[in-house]
C-alpha cells in the first residue's frame, strides 16, 4: 500500500475516534446524568489519548515523508489532485499540532477541561465563582503550558499557537486590525441606534415550550436541514455537535422569550447545514472537514443574522408566528416584529446580543484571555476585570458573576483563542451573503417565502462543498467572494440596517 494510502486508512480510524468523543462531549451537555460526569471525564480522556497517540506514532512521520515524495513525483505525472494535495497538507498539519503536546499534558487538558465543565454548571446557577476558580485555574494553567509548547514547536506566539488550532493562520496581529477598527466605529453607531430607534413594542404573549420546539423544527426543515442525520435537542448553552451524518444541534426554551428559542434554532441550523453539506467523498479525512471556526461562525450568522432578521424573511416568519405558535399582536406583525429582532440595546448576555454590541462582547473576552493566557490578568481576579471591562466597552453594571465572567462555557473546557472567529465570522457572514444576493438576482423573493433552496445550493457549490481544500480562510472568500476577509462589508451592512434603516 503506498504511503498516502496508509495515511488515508489511519485518518478514517482516527476520524472515527474523534467522532465517537464528539457524540460523548454531546450527551454530556444535552442528556447525561449529573451522576455520569467522572466515568465520562475517563471516557473522553482515554479517547483523546489515543487519538493523541496515533498521530504521534513515528511511522507517521515517516509515512509524511514518503506521501511527500509520492505527491512530487505524481504531481509530475498529474496523478495526484487537489484534493490529495490539500488533504496531505492538512494532515501533517494535525499532526505538528499533536506532536508539540508531550501526552501527559494531553490527558491532564481533558481531564480538566471535562471536571471544570461538570463544576461550572453547578457553580454558574449558584453564582459561585468562588468553587468554580481553583478549576478554572487548573484549566488556565495547563492551556498556558499547551500554548508554549505549540509556540516553541511553530516558532510563534504561545496565543497565535492557540488560534492556529481554530483557525489556521490567523495570528493575532490580523484579530487586532480588526478589531481595532470595529472599535474606531461601533461606539458612535450604538450611540447612534439607540438614539434613534424607536421603543419596542410592549412584551409579547407567551408561547408553550412544546410549540417552540415544533416552530423550531419547522424553520429547521425550512432550511434544508436533514432529520434522518441529525436531532434537535435542549441543553443550557445552545450549541451544534456531532458529526456530519449525525448532527446534534441544540436549543433552549423560555415560554415568556419565544424569540429566544427560536433564533438560536436558526443559529444552530446553520452550523448544521454546513456541517451536512461538507463534501461527502472526503468523509473522515482532514481536507473533508470545516474550513475552520471563523467560517463554520459565518454560516451560523449568515443564516440568523443576515437573513433572518431581515425584512424578506420576517415577512414569512410573521404569519408563521401567528399560525402554527398561536401568538398575535402588534410584536409579532410587520414594524413590531422587525423593532424587536432588530432592537439594540447594551445587554449583558453574549448570546442575546445585537449585532452591534455582540462585536464589543468579544473584544472584551480577547482581551481578558490573552491576559490570563500571559499571566497578567490572574483567574481569581477575572470577575472584578470582566465588571470593570464591561463598563467600558459597554457602559452597564455587572451585578453578579453567573451573568458575567461564567457566562460561556469555552474557557471551562480550555477552549482559549476561539472567541475571535465569532467576531471574525460575522464579518465573512456579510461578505459572503454579500456575494450571494449579487448572484441570485430573485434571493428576496426566494427568503420572502421562505424559501432557502437557492441561497442553500450557492452556499453548498461556494462554501460546504470547498471543505477544507483551501489552505485559509481568507483563501476561501476570495475563491468565494472575489476578496480576502473585508471588515468595511461588515460595517456597511451595519451602519445600512442601524444607522440608515
Amino acid at each position: 500500500m503506498a504511503a498516502y494510502e496508509q495515511l488515508v486508512d489511519r485518518f478514517a480510524r482516527l476520524a472515527s475516534l474523534n467522532g465517537a468523543a464528539a457524540m460523548l462531549h454531546w450527551d454530556a451537555a444535552a442528556m447525561m446524568p449529573r451522576g455520569g460526569a467522572d466515568a465520562r471525564a475517563e471516557q473522553l480522556a482515554t479517547l483523546s489519548l489515543v487519538s493523541h497517540e496515533m498521530l504521534c506514532a513515528p511511522e507517521v512521520a515517516d509515512l509524511l515523508v514518503a506521501a511527500e515524495g509520492e505527491q512530487v513525483r505524481q504531481v509530475r505525472q498529474a496523478h495526484l489532485g487537489p484534493w490529495e494535495q490539500a488533504n496531505l497538507r492538512e494532515m501533517a498539519r494535525i499532526r505538528a499540532h499533536a506532536t508539540a503536546l508531550p501526552a501527559d499534558l494531553v490527558n491532564a487538558l481533558s481531564r480538566a477541561g471535562s471536571a471544570c465543565e461538570m463544576v461550572w454548571r453547578m457553580a454558574r446557577a449558584d453564582d459561585d465563582f468562588a468553587t468554580l476558580c481553583p478549576h478554572l485555574e487548573e484549566v488556565i494553567a495547563l492551556v498556558r503550558q499547551a500554548a508554549q509548547a505549540k509556540a516553541e514547536a511553530f516558532g510563534c506566539t504561545p496565543y497565535d499557537a492557540l488560534l492556529s488550532e481554530y483557525e489556521p493562520g490567523l495570528t493575532a496581529a490580523a484579530v487586532d486590525r480588526h478589531f481595532d477598527a470595529l472599535a474606531d466605529f461601533l461606539p458612535n453607531l450604538l450611540d447612534n441606534a439607540l438614539s434613534r430607534q424607536p421603543a419596542p413594542p410592549p412584551a409579547p404573549e407567551r408561547m408553550s415550550a412544546a410549540l417552540q420546539e415544533s416552530l423550531s423544527r419547522q424553520l429547521l426543515d425550512m432550511l434544508g436541514f436533514d432529520f434522518e442525520h441529525g436531532r434537535l435537542d435542549v441543553s443550557m448553552h445552545p450549541f451544534t455537535g456531532g458529526i456530519s451524518d449525525d448532527v446534534r444541534l441544540t436549543t433552549r426554551y423560555d415560554e415568556a422569550d419565544p424569540l429566544g428559542s427560536l433564533y438560536p434554532a436558526l443559529h444552530e441550523g446553520g452550523h448544521g447545514m454546513y456541517e451536512r453539506g461538507l463534501p461527502g467523498t472526503w468523509r473522515g479525512q482532514p481536507v473533508g472537514g470545516a474550513m475552520g471556526m471563523a467560517i463554520h461562525e459565518s454560516q451560523s450568522l449568515l443564516v440568523e443574522m443576515q437573513v433572518c432578521r431581515g425584512d424578506d424573511f420576517l415577512g414569512y416568519l410573521a404569519p408563521l408566528l401567528r399560525n402554527v405558535g398561536g401568538v398575535s399582536g402588534p410584536g409579532w406583525e410587520g414594524e413590531g416584529l422587525s423593532r424587536r429582532v432588530r432592537h439594540v440595546a447594551r445587554s449583558l448576555i453574549r448570546v442575546e446580543a445585537d449585532e452591534v454590541t455582540y462585536p464589543l462582547h468579544i473584544i472584551h473576552r480577547y482581551r481578558l484571555e490573552r491576559a490570563m493566557l500571559s499571566g497578567d490578568l490572574k483567574v481569581a481576579d477575572l470577575p472584578g476585570a470582566w465588571r470593570d471591562g464591561m463598563a467600558n466597552l459597554l457602559g452597564i453594571d455587572v451585578a453578579n458573576d453567573r451573568d458575567g465572567c461564567m457566562q460561556d462555557i469555552h474557557w471551562m473546557d480550555g477552549a482559549v483563542g476561539y472567541f475571535p472567529t465569532y467576531t471574525l465570522g460575522a464579518m465573512a457572514a456579510a461578505q459572503i451573503y454579500r456575494a450571494a444576493d449579487a448572484a441570485l438576482p430573485n434571493l428576496s423573493d426566494d427568503l420572502a417565502r421562505g424559501d432557502f433552496g437557492p441561497l442553500m445550493a450557492w452556499l453548498q457549490k461556494n462554501v460546504h462543498s470547498q471543505g477544507r481544500l483551501h489552505a485559509t480562510a481568507d483563501d476561501l472568500l476570495i475563491a468565494a467572494t472575489g476578496s480576502p476577509l473585508d471588515g468595511g462589508i461588515f460595517r456597511r451592512h451595519l451602519e445600512k440596517r442601524y444607522a440608515e434603516g
